[in-house]
C-alpha cells in the first residue's frame, strides 16, 4: 500500500487582492524527510509555506497535509512582553505550573500542565547542548540576540514535534558557531521538514530539494550540490541546442534566399523568351502561371521550414535562465578621503572610520553588534564598555527586521515619502534596476517577499537628498536567494560613500571590497583585522 505523501499540492493558485498572482495550477508533493525550497525572490517560496501551514486562503485548488503543521517566518514576530517560554511554545504549561507551585488548585491549570511536571527540566536538558546554560522561561525574549531568538525559536518548533515543520529561513542572524548548533538541531528531525533558505551548508543537509521556478515545482532527490550539477548539465545542453537550433534556421534562411534567387532567374528567363517572340502566347502564359504555382508553393515551403525553425530557437532559448544583474549608477556623496565618519572606542582602543572606508563589524551573536549600531544612530545606552560617535549626519540604515517603512503602502510610495523631492519616474526608474518592476513596484509592501522588501528600503536609502554619506546595514543579507546576495552586493559596490555591514555571510562580505574588518568579541572589546576576500 503507497504511502500518503506528507504534502500534496493540487491545482493551487494564489493572487493578492490587487489583482498579483503569485501561483497558478501548482502540482505536485513533498516527499518525506527533509527538503530545501529552493528558488528566486519573488518566486513564491514564503506565500507556498504561509498556504501550506494555513497562513493564507488559495485563491483556487487546495493543499492537502498529512497531519498537523508548525510554522517558522521569515521574521519573528513576537510582543515586547513575551518571554522565552511563549518563544520555545510551552507558555501555558509553564504559566499552569507557576500558578500550581503558588499554590493554584483550578483544574485547568492542572489540564494545562497534562504531563509536562518536568517541562523546565526537559527545556534546560535541550538549551544546555545549544550552550545557553541556565536561562529561566520567564526571561524577556527582547533580552536575546536576532540569533540566539532564532535558534531558541526552532528548538520550540522541535519540542512540539509536529508531523510537518515548515522553517523560513532559519539561520538568518546566525553566527557560524550558532548555524552549526541548527544544523545539529535539523539533522535528526521528527517528521517531515521544508527549509527554505539561501545557506549553501544547510542545504547541502537536505535529503532532497525541492525547486520553484517559473510557476512549476521541480524534485531533486539529493542537496543542493546535486541539484546544481543537474541544472547546470541542463544549461549546457539548453544552450548547444539553442546554438544548434540558430544554426539550422540561419540554414534555412539561407536556403530561402537561394530558393529566391533561381525563382527570379527563372522569371527573367521567361520574360526574355516570351518578349523575344520565340513562344506562343498561349504556350507562354500557360508557363507563366505553372511557374508563378510552383513559386508560391516553394515558397510556402520554405516558410513553414523558417517557422519550425524559429519555434525551436524560441524553445530552446526558453530553457536557457537568464541571471540578471543589477547596474546603478548612483551620485556622488562627496565624502573626502580624510573626513571622519565615526569613531568606536572599547575602554582600550579607539577606531576611526574616514572618508568612503567600507567596514565590516563582525562577532558571535549576542556580542552587541546591533546594540551598537543603535547606540551608533539613537544615542541608546552603549554595547558594554563600547561607545561611538556619529561625525555625518547623513546615514541610511537598514535594521535587522526591515522596519520603518509602511507596509499598506507600494514600493513607489515608500520610497516617495523617503525622499519627496525625487520625481517618481527616477523612483521607478531606480526600483527598476534594483530590478523590482511593473505591478511589484505598485503592490503593497506587505505583500512583497523579503528580498523585494530588502530592495525596497535599500531604494530608500539611495534615494535620499542629499545623498547618504554613510550606510549602515545590518545583516542584509537576510532573506535573499544566493542570486540575491550576489545582487545586493553589485548594488553596493556602485555607492561611493562610507559602508559599516554586519554580517555573517563570509561570501557576501568578499564581495563588497571592503577595506578592512571590526571584531567584537563577548567581553565586549574591539579588535581590527583582515577584511574577508583579502
Amino acid at each position: 500500500m503507497a504511502l500518503t505523501p506528507p504534502i500534496t499540492l493540487t491545482a493551487l493558485s494564489f493572487s493578492w487582492p490587487d489583482g498579483g498572482q503569485v501561483l497558478s495550477q501548482l502540482e505536485g508533493t513533498f516527499p518525506a524527510g527533509a527538503s530545501g525550497l529552493i528558488g528566486a525572490n519573488g518566486s513564491g517560496k514564503s506565500t507556498l509555506l504561509k498556504l501550506i501551514a494555513g497562513r493564507l486562503v488559495p485563491s483556487s485548488g487546495q493543499v492537502s497535509a498529512d497531519g498537523d503543521v508548525a510554522y517558522l517566518a521569515q521574521n519573528i514576530t513576537l510582543q515586547s512582553d513575551a518571554t522565552l517560554a511563549d518563544l520555545l511554545g510551552v507558555a501555558p504549561a509553564y504559566r499552569a505550573l507557576q500558578a500550581i507551585e503558588t499554590g493554584s488548585v483550578d483544574p485547568a491549570d492542572f489540564d494545562s500542565v497534562g504531563s509536562d511536571w518536568d517541562l523546565e527540566a526537559r527545556v534546560q536538558a535541550e538549551l544546555t547542548p545549544l550552550g545557553f546554560g541556565r536561562l529561566e522561561l520567564s526571561r524577556r525574549v527582547d533580552e536575546l540576540s536576532g540569533g540566539e531568538t532564532m535558534l531558541l525559536a526552532v528548538l520550540g518548533l522541535r519540542l512540539a514535534r509536529k508531523p510537518i515543520t515548515l522553517l523560513d529561513e532559519p539561520t538568518n542572524n546566525l553566527d557560524g558557531q550558532t548555524r552549526q548548533l541548527l544544523y545539529g538541531l535539523l539533522h535528526s528531525w521528527p517528521g517531515t521538514l521544508v527549509v527554505v533558505s539561501h545557506d549553501l551548508q544547510l542545504l547541502e543537509q537536505m535529503q532532497h530539494t525541492v525547486e520553484l521556478h517559473d510557476g512549476h515545482l521541480r524534485f531533486f532527490g539529493g542537496p543542493y550540490s546535486l541539484y546544481r550539477e543537474q541544472l547546470e548539465t541542463e544549461q549546457q545542453a539548453a544552450v548547444q541546442a539553442a546554438k544548434s537550433a540558430g544554426s539550422a534556421l540561419k540554414v534555412e534562411k539561407r536556403q530561402r534566399t537561394e530558393a529566391e534567387t533561381k525563382l527570379a532567374r527563372a522569371k527573367r528567363k521567361g520574360r526574355a523568351e516570351q518578349l523575344g517572340g520565340n513562344m506562343p502566347r498561349i504556350l507562354a502564359n500557360s508557363l507563366k502561371q505553372k511557374s508563378e504555382a510552383n513559386a508560391g508553393k516553394t515558397r510556402a515551403q520554405h516558410e513553414a521550414k523558417i517557422e519550425a525553425a524559429q519555434q525551436h530557437v524560441d524553445l530552446a532559448r526558453a530553457r536557457i535562465r537568464e541571471v540578471e544583474h543589477i547596474n546603478l549608477e548612483l551620485p556622488d556623496p562627496g565624502l573626502p578621503a580624510g573626513r571622519r565618519v565615526l569613531e568606536l572606542e572599547d575602554g582600550e582602543r579607539w577606531h576611526l572610520v574616514q572618508g568612503p572606508e567600507r567596514v565590516a563589524l563582525t562577532g558571535p551573536n549576542g556580542s552587541g553588534k546591533s546594540t551598537l549600531l543603535r547606540h551608533l544612530l539613537f544615542g541608546s545606552e552603549p554595547a558594554g564598555g563600547i561607545c561611538g560617535t556619529l561625525h555625518v549626519d547623513r546615514v541610511g540604515y537598514l535594521p535587522q527586521q526591515l522596519t520603518g517603512l509602511d507596509e499598506r503602502l507600494s514600493a513607489v510610495e515608500n520610497v516617495q515619502h523617503a525622499a519627496p523631492d525625487v520625481p517618481s519616474g527616477t523612483i521607478r526608474n531606480l526600483l527598476a534596476r534594483l530590478l523590482l518592476r511593473g505591478a511589484s513596484a505598485d503592490r503593497p509592501l506587505g505583500a512583497l517577499s523579503g528580498g523585494e522588501r530588502l530592495r525596497v528600503h535599500l531604494a530608500c536609502l539611495l534615494a535620499a537628498v542629499p545623498v547618504n554619506q554613510l550606510l549602515i546595514l545590518d545583516e542584509p543579507t537576510n532573506n535573499l536567494d544566493i542570486d540575491g546576495v550576489r545582487q545586493l552586493a553589485e548594488a553596493l559596490n556602485a555607492y561611493r560613500g562610507a559602508l559599516l555591514v554586519v554580517s555573517h555571510d563570509q561570501d557576501f562580505l568578499a564581495r563588497l571590497g571592503l577595506d578592512y574588518a571590526l571584531g567584537l568579541d563577548s567581553a565586549g572589546k574591539l579588535a581590527r583585522g583582515q577584511a574577508p576576500g583579502t
